[in-house]
């Protein structure tokens, strides 16, 4: 029932948004009472706070397993954490919406584990960028970081635009994507 809660308020955060979304919404949603709600969530932003975690915590392991592979080079790991979060959308798109939208609603004390590991995501690319200029793969007067902001603006904003459904497969888009920002998109 839990995940239950969870999946339905994770639809009615994306579409009404958090603020908006009342718990007894997210009861009747759920066909459940106040008191099943509670009993599994001790408030509404514990809820989100969840949400949150699920999320990043699943990036981060996705990451971590691309990382591990020592058989890949550093621009085969960058187009696999790009067709990561490109791949995402299909399963988790409502969700990285909820998370990216939503933080803000947050206290400071939940704001404080959520965000170092945000970070931690951003780090992670950062330092592979910095081993592809070491390695020779990447341009040396690269800026690793400004370019990991990039290239997180590029896909964690495909949640907004992005249909799995669509013409292009989320294995075109973020090889489009690893091109540009491997290639740039002058002639």
């Amino acid at each position: 029932m839990k995940e239950k809660i969870t999946e339905q308020s994770i639809r009615l955060f994306e579409k009404k948004g958090f603020s908006e979304t009342s718990i007894q919404d997210i009861v009747d949603a759920n066909g459940v009472t106040k008191g099943t709600f509670y009993y599994y969530f001790s408030s509404k932003e514990q809820l989100l706070m969840d949400i949150q975690l699920r999320y990043i915590n699943d990036l981060l392991e996705q990451q971590e397993k691309i990382m591990r592979d020592d058989a890949k080079n550093c621009k085969t790991k960058l187009y696999d954490m790009v067709h990561m979060l490109i791949s995402n959308i299909k399963t988790q798109g409502a969700s990285a919406k909820v998370f990216f939208r939503e933080m803000r609603n947050l206290n400071e004390e939940r704001l404080a584990e959520i965000i170092p590991k945000r970070d931690q995501f951003r780090l992670t690319i950062e330092e592979l960028i910095k081993e592809g200029i070491e390695k020779g793969e990447f341009r040396s007067d690269l800026n690793a970081s400004i370019a990991t902001f990039g290239i997180l603006g590029m896909a964690n904003w495909s949640y907004q635009w992005y249909n799995p459904e669509g013409d292009q497969s989320e294995e075109e888009v973020a090889r489009m994507f690893t091109d540009m920002i491997l290639k740039g998109i002058e002639l």
